[in-house]
Parts: C-alpha cells; sequence; structure tokens
C-alpha cells in the first residue's frame, strides 16, 4: 500500500527520545562463549558491540526514559497524549500490552494504547498509523515507541543469531506542525515468507512446555540467507515506490535512516538506489540489530549532532518479520509543538 499525504495536511515528529542498557556486550566477549571472532563478527555484519538489558528489565523499563525524554523534547505532557503504540517484538508479556504498561507509568492515563507486532518493520508501521490518526482527527497527539529486549529471545549458543541482536528503546511524538511534516508511507508483507524469520513457541499455535524449551522454540529462528536476499531487493523496490508515488527523487533525500538490521544489508540496498552513501545513517557498529528501535535510535543521534535539521529531507526504510516491509518520508519539522 502507498499513501501520499494530502495537501494541507501536516503532521510529523515534534519530539525524540532513546534510552540503552548500560551493559555493553563486545564482540570478544561473545567469541568466548562461541566459535567466532571479533573480525569475523565485524566483517559480516559491521557490529563490534550491543547493549543488554538488566536482569529485571523488560522492554517497559526501556521504553518508559525513552518516552519521557520524547516528551520533553516535544515539550508536551503526558497527559496530553492520546494514543501510545508500542512496535515491538518482545513484549513485558502477551498482555496486557506493553503501550498500556508504558502508558500508565508516564502519566497518559487516558490515552488509547496497543501494542503493534510488525517484527523489524514495526517503527514505520507506528508512524503510518499515528499519522493517520492525527489527520483523520482522530487523535491530536500520539507517541510512538519501538522497545526491544532481544537478549531473552536470543539463543546465545547460536552463532546465526546471537551476533546480531541488542537490547534498546526510541521513541517519538507525532502530531499537527506549522512546516515539514510526513509526505508519504509504503508498507507490505509477503506472509509466504512467514518462515524465515521466527519464534515459533510461546503463542497458541505451541504454547509452553518442556518440548518447546528443549527445541529451543522460544528463541529467534532466522534463515539470513533468504532475508538477506529479500530486504536487499524489496528495500530498493518500497523506496522507489514511495519516491515515485511523492513525485521526489533521490535528490530530495539529504539523510537515509535505514533499520539497522545488517551493514551489508543496508549497503547493498544503498548500491541498488544508487543513493550516494554520504547520507546514510549507521550505528549499528555501538547497538547491534536492535529491531524497532533501531531507527529511532539513529535518527535522535543524526538530530543531535545536526546531520538532522529543520527542513531535512529524512527517507526510512525497514524490513521486517512477517515479511513485512516500510518505507516513509519526511520533511523534518525542527522538533517543537505547533
Amino acid at each position: 500500500m502507498i499513501a501520499r499525504a494530502p495537501e494541507g495536511v501536516r503532521v510529523g515528529v515534534t519530539g525524540l527520545g532513546t534510552h540503552v542498557p548500560k551493559r555493553v556486550l563486545g564482540n570478544d566477549e561473545l567469541s568466548r562463549r562461541l566459535a567466532t571472532s571479533d573480525d569475523w563478527i565485524r566483517q559480516r555484519t559491521g557490529i563490534r558491540e550491543r547493549r543488554i538489558a538488566g536482569q529485571t528489565e523488560a522492554a517497559s523499563d526501556l521504553a518508559v526514559p525513552a518516552a519521557r525524554r520524547a516528551l520533553a523534547d516535544a515539550g508536551v505532557p503526558a497527559r496530553s497524549i492520546d494514543l501510545v503504540i508500542v512496535a515491538t517484538a518482545s513484549p513485558d508479556m502477551l498482555f496486557p500490552s506493553t503501550a498500556s504498561i508504558l502508558a500508565a507509568r508516564v502519566g497518559a492515563t487516558e490515552a488509547a494504547a496497543y501494542d503493534l507486532s510488525a517484527g523489524c518493520t514495526g517503527f514505520v508501521y507506528g508512524l503510518a498509523q499515528a499519522y493517520g490518526a492525527v489527520a483523520s482527527g482522530l487523535a491530536r497527539r500520539v507517541l510512538v515507541v519501538g522497545s526491544e529486549v532481544l537478549s531473552r529471545l536470543t539463543d546465545w549458543d547460536d552463532r546465526s543469531t546471537a551476533i546480531l541482536f541488542g537490547d534498546g528503546a526510541g521513541a517519538a511524538v507525532v502530531e499537527e506542525v506549522e512546516t515539514g511534516g510526513f509526505v508519504g508511507f509504503e508498507l507490505g508483507s509477503d506472509g509466504t515468507r512467514a518462515g524465515e524469520i521466527t519464534l515459533p513457541a510461546g503463542g497458541s499455535r505451541a504454547p509452553a512446555s518442556p518440548e518447546t524449551v528443549a527445541a529451543h522454540g522460544h528463541h529467534i529462528h532466522m534463515d539470513g540467507l533468504a532475508v538477506f536476499r529479500f530486504s536487499t531487493t524489496v528495500t530498493a523496490e518500497s523506496v522507489t515506490r514511495l519516491l515515485g508515488a511523492c513525485e521526489l527523487t533521490l535528490e530530495d533525500v539529504d539523510v537515509y535512516a535505514p533499520h539497522q538490521a545488517n551493514q551489508r544489508i543496508v549497503d547493498h540496498a544503498v548500491r541498488r538506489l544508487g543513493l550516494d552513501p554520504g547520507k546514510v545513517l549507521v550505528n549499528i557498529d555501538r547497538y547491534g540489530n536492535t529491531s524497532t528501535a533501531s531507527i529511532p535510535l539513529v535518527l535522535e543521534e543524526a538530530v543531535r549532532d545536526g546531520r538532522i535539521v529543520a527542513g531535512s529531507g529524512v527517507l526510512l526504510s525497514a524490513v521486517g518479520a512477517g515479511l513485512t516491509w516500510g518505507s516513509a518520508f519526511l520533511v523534518w519539522s525542527g522538533g517543537g509543538r505547533t
């Protein structure tokens, strides 16, 4: 699906906030457990370290400080939030939603709240839903959060996945803006490939049991090569469709913030697009793949460092479990509420 923002409707991001756990897990420490090395991991993923949540930290615990920082950045009180969307593959529990827990903890006690499950694409999906809610008048102000504690879902004896994932959270306040804002979205899913990234057990199909635990069914399973090929192709196709529908070109892109899945995936997608590598935001080397948190983490860094300023054309894209994908383009509004 492709949606272009109608003329006269301006909805954008007015605040960003992030949070990562204190513990740093470097490649050398991983190599003492797995048959791998720092050099092997860097060559294949671009990752040198990732953050790992503490024993008692869940997705909502990382989301709370990120959300509070986003609210402060936007200059708005929590009670003014009408809707809280938490995109996560690692919720506190199946229910209640992590969004409901988060809303209560930050003081958005009258907001509607729900979790969104779209794998690593979840934050882009969440932004699209927030845009739709504000543009339609259903909500005045929406808090979108990506929060992950993927270390709890990682099989630390599986070299193919243990080297990839990290924990973190990022949040954005979405509301009407005077200038800039979202220009369009392109979202999709190919469920015929759903088996390529799975967490097989713990749901209604395979409830927890001694057998599912023994089979590592509560850990992430991924066909890395298949996901790599799909991601590099669909990212370029999605971005091309989006820019075409919005009557934009690559020249309109000042900054590209891709999901930080794997440095090689990002590099291949950028080459397929023909995009200037100097426009690409990357921090996977320090955080690994944080799924739904990766785009807000890299966006907040770029705003803080001055790479994104008012008027910047910002391109976002992600691919995740489902297999889902999503791209968005916005003109940065410069922060602050209208």
